[in-house]
């Protein structure tokens, strides 16, 4: 499907669907007053703080600070990306979703390979082949064996769409290409190898059980091979693609969304079979990294979806010792609200043999009484290091832990930190001159192991107007203070469209810097060029951007504060004055500064002579 879907085409599309539809077919509403309230299915809640304003057609939660229009919701509940959403209200609505196409010359943002990248099929294809060799193969026995041997069913197999890269050095190339042209895409996928010695070409994966490595929304993108032989290493991962990012991903996440309606947490283990082993088991919310340690990015991910995300690692040396890492990826991510815990199994155990040992019941148990917060973890490794019962242990603590508590975005988390750090040393550490920055990030591709390494991209997959995931992180509207008076006359236009007619023209701010005063333009620009756009519209046309944030709060502060129309009203005017006024002081300023050097030109002394006139009495603050 080629093309962007028109903006016009969603405007109408929202503009005909009704949110109390949309929500009303999904949960039980009831009616509250004016608006409809229902138990909020983006977090767990005893009492109704989900509502939805039928006048306003928006969605606010005052629990978890879930809030948007249809569309938001749709991709939320769904868990649809945003053409997918579109598609499913068009659905319902009776109508095709219509789609541009690409003007010769005109100007296009650079991009990833879109969806309909002729890898994805390419890597579907060597997936179905390596099903199939797992069925069919002469020696499909070994890897079936192997398999049933760590206890897993065929349908645990299917679900996971396990396979088999049978021996042999081109099976899968020789299946799937023709010519050099096919060979090459091959190896743009990291499915076929060429040594850059004596170019020759081999199948990468060889003598293998096969783990596709699937996106959010099930495409293939890659694998991951565990050697029957003695082939070194023992798992091996397809390397950077334009379609895989093995930073980014993580094993089984796609699995763990089919198999649960609704994800409370997620476990973070160390390997695929751990993941699949789990599963086999009936816990179903287990994830793995790719070869990688785990990065901020997997742990941004992890929270769109989650607010709880258990590490599980081994007790051994080695399995702290990636706990420590985790710890630091979380910090920076780690906003009030979110939760990390560790859980540390006994010597010479994983995830798959524990819980085939001792069944899913006690593994959760384990997992409940057992796994430690990430603060406690956190203050108990530390002291390791540097003891809280010696004075020199506790200026020690105190110089290990400050650094790593101020990495910390949330307020509140970091406060009781510091408070948690002074009980246990006994110092005031507002007395202390504030930590060094931490060290440079390690390369988060530090514990990879390939036999041909590859160099690692930096492309990001890109897709226009998605719409952002729900995050706990304040926007920056709200970090800004929504009494800010230019963020009060946007919120105002947000609601009262129409008072953008009453500006004279949105281009004499075009030189206004900072952002609050361009989202504002923004908006007075839109409505000028469309003016029958509702607030819906408003906001789905920035669905997926900084404005579009910024926007989804200030609807969300303005059904919060309910401030009287007429005052929203006057304090908007008020606004637009100040900054014409502005304006008009910067135009003054600028002509005089010329004059100061060269001769103004008829017009501009005209022009100089009106706006010192318009000039009010009171000039305002540059």
């Amino acid at each position: 499907m080629a093309g962007l879907i028109p903006q016009g085409f969603i405007d109408d599309l929202l503009g005909r669907t009704d949110i109390l539809e949309v929500v009303g077919s999904r949960l039980k509403l009831k009616k509250t007053g004016k608006n409809f309230s229902a138990l909020c299915p983006f977090h767990n809640e005893k009492s109704p703080s989900f509502s939805v304003s039928p006048d306003k057609q928006f969605y606010y939660c005052f629990g978890c600070g879930a809030g948007g229009n249809a569309l938001s919701f749709v991709m939320d509940f769904e868990r649809l990306d945003f053409p997918q959403a579109v598609e499913e209200l068009a659905r319902h609505a009776g109508v095709d979703v219509p789609r541009e196409e690409q003007r010769p010359g005109s100007r296009r943002e650079p991009r990833a390979p879109r969806q309909d990248s002729p890898l994805y099929a390419l890597l579907e294809q060597a997936a179905a082949y390596y099903r199939q060799q797992l069925r069919h193969h002469a020696q499909k026995r070994r890897a079936v064996d192997y398999l049933k041997q760590r206890g897993l069913t065929g349908q645990i197999a299917k679900l996971y769409d396990i396979g088999f890269a049978p021996p042999g050095w081109d099976n899968l190339m020789n299946h799937l290409s023709k010519d050099s042209t096919e060979v090459k895409a091959l190896i743009e996928a990291g499915l076929v190898v060429e040594n850059p010695d004596s170019g020759k070409r081999y199948d990468r994966f060889r003598d293998r059980i096969i783990f596709p490595i699937r996106d959010s929304r099930g495409r293939t993108l890659g694998f991951g091979g565990r050697v029957l032989g003695d082939d070194k290493p023992k798992y091996l991962n397809s390397p950077e693609t334009p379609v895989y990012h093995k930073g980014r991903e993580l094993y089984g996440l796609f699995e763990a969304r089919q198999q649960n309606r609704q994800l409370d947490d997620v476990l973070v283990v160390e390997g695929y079979m751990d993941v699949i082993a789990l599963a086999q088991h009936g816990v179903t919310n287990a994830v793995a990294t790719l070869g990688t340690a785990t990065s901020e990015e997997h742990l941004k991910r992890l929270f769109r979806i989650v607010n709880t995300v258990v590490f599980c690692f081994d007790g051994d040396k080695a399995g702290r010792q990636a706990a420590w890492r985790a710890l630091n990826s979380c910090l920076p991510v780690l906003e009030d609200g979110r939760h990390v815990r560790f859980m540390f199994l006994p010597e010479g155990q994983d995830p798959d043999t524990l819980i085939r040992s001792e069944g899913q019941d006690a593994f959760r148990a384990r997992m409940a009484q057992q796994a430690q917060a990430l603060t406690d973890y956190m203050f108990r490794h530390l002291s390791e290091e540097a003891n809280p019962n010696t004075l020199e242990g506790k200026a020690h603590l105190a110089t290990l832990a400050l650094p790593l508590i101020e990495q910390i975005p949330g307020s509140m988390l970091k406060r009781l930190l510091r408070q948690s750090l002074e009980k246990l040393t006994g110092m005031d550490l507002d007395s202390l001159p504030p930590p060094p920055p931490p060290p440079a990030a390690t390369d988060e591709y530090a514990d990879y192991q390939d036999v041909e390494p590859e160099s690692w991209g930096d492309s990001q997959e890109y897709q226009p107007r998605r719409v952002a995931q729900r995050s706990n992180k304040p926007r920056k509207a709200e970090r800004a203070g929504v009494e800010n008076p230019l963020l009060n006359a946007a919120r105002t236009l947000l609601h009262h469209p129409q008072l953008a007619g009453l500006v004279k023209e949105a281009n004499q701010f075009a030189d206004e810097k900072g952002e609050q005063a361009q989202l504002l333009v923004g908006l007075i620009e839109a409505l000028q060029k469309t003016p029958t756009l509702s607030t819906v519209q408003l906001l789905a046309r920035w669905h997926g951007t900084e404005m579009g944030e910024q926007l989804s709060q200030l609807a969300e502060k303005e059904w919060l504060l309910n401030i009287p129309d007429a005052n929203l009203e006057q304090q908007f005017f008020d606004t637009i004055n100040s900054l014409v006024a502005r304006q008009t002081e910067r135009r003054i300023e600028q002509l005089l500064d010329k004059s100061a050097h060269t001769p103004l030109t008829t017009e501009e002394k005209q022009q100089l002579r009106e706006l010192l006139h318009r000039r009010p009495a009171h000039a305002p603050d540059q």
